[in-house]
């Protein structure tokens, strides 16, 4: 008998290419480019909030977020097929691009690409969020969650 050899690495996972969820609820993270603290600005705060309140009108629900110095977190859904997340996250991007140009904070401000999980149950849902949620504290920036003024919601997602 011949033994089967093990594999020395375990098969890499790659991106779904089909989710087969109606409305599929990702948790989203971007970053700055080289990790530059550059979203901690009140302007930058109010052009996501007023970027995901419009969105709605595309079909675009943002939930709750957190930003942070240099990155930020969020969960999104999306109600209508004609809008990918890729496409929403260029337009994000861009949208608060725009605001530090006007700032004068000189480009490139983004970290290529993004990282994105789809949330697979309710119990995950609140797992990541309270994990999200206590970033600043974790980071010495607040003492607690709620004293955090960069973090709110801004549709009541369900799972």
């Amino acid at each position: 008998m011949t033994a089967v050899p093990r594999c020395m690495h375990q098969p890499r996972l790659h991106r779904l290419a089909r989710i087969h969820l109606k409305h599929p609820l990702y948790f989203v993270t971007l970053c700055s480019f080289e990790r530059k603290p550059i979203l901690l600005r009140p302007t930058t705060h109010e052009a996501f909030v007023q970027f995901c309140e419009k969105g709605a009108d595309r079909g675009a629900f943002v939930g709750r977020y957190v930003l942070m110095p240099d990155h930020l977190h969020l969960f999104v859904t999306f109600s209508l097929g004609d809008i990918s997340l890729s496409d929403w996250a260029k337009s994000l991007k861009n949208t608060l691009s725009k605001s530090w140009c006007s700032a004068g904070v000189t480009a490139p401000h983004w970290q290529k690409g993004f990282f994105d999980h789809v949330m697979r149950s309710a119990d995950s849902y609140d797992q990541k969020w309270n994990y999200v949620a206590a970033n600043p504290v974790r980071a010495g920036l607040a003492a607690t969650p709620e004293a955090w003024p960069y973090q709110g919601s801004i549709h009541e997602l369900h799972f």
